[in-house]
């Protein structure tokens, strides 16, 4: 089995392109499939059993809100 590489990415999307994801992610937790979306050029599934979190981080200069999913 070929080793993945260590990978950080953020992607910043339009809230248009950021919405449709959502829904389309809605969509497939709703019926149990699996999730797939291509971040940066990589394509990455999701598979239906995977944890989901979210995760609320605080500072003095910012917020952030993220959802998380494990697998």
């Amino acid at each position: 089995m070929k080793k993945k590489r260590e990978r950080d990415v953020e992607k910043i999307y339009s809230t248009k392109k950021f919405v449709a994801k959502l829904r389309r992610l809605a969509d497939a937790l709703e019926s149990g499939n699996a999730f797939s979306i291509q971040v940066a050029g990589e394509r990455i599934r999701v598979p239906a059993n995977a944890s989901i979190s979210v995760e609320h981080e605080r500072s003095e200069e910012s917020e952030e809100l993220e959802f998380q999913f494990k697998w």
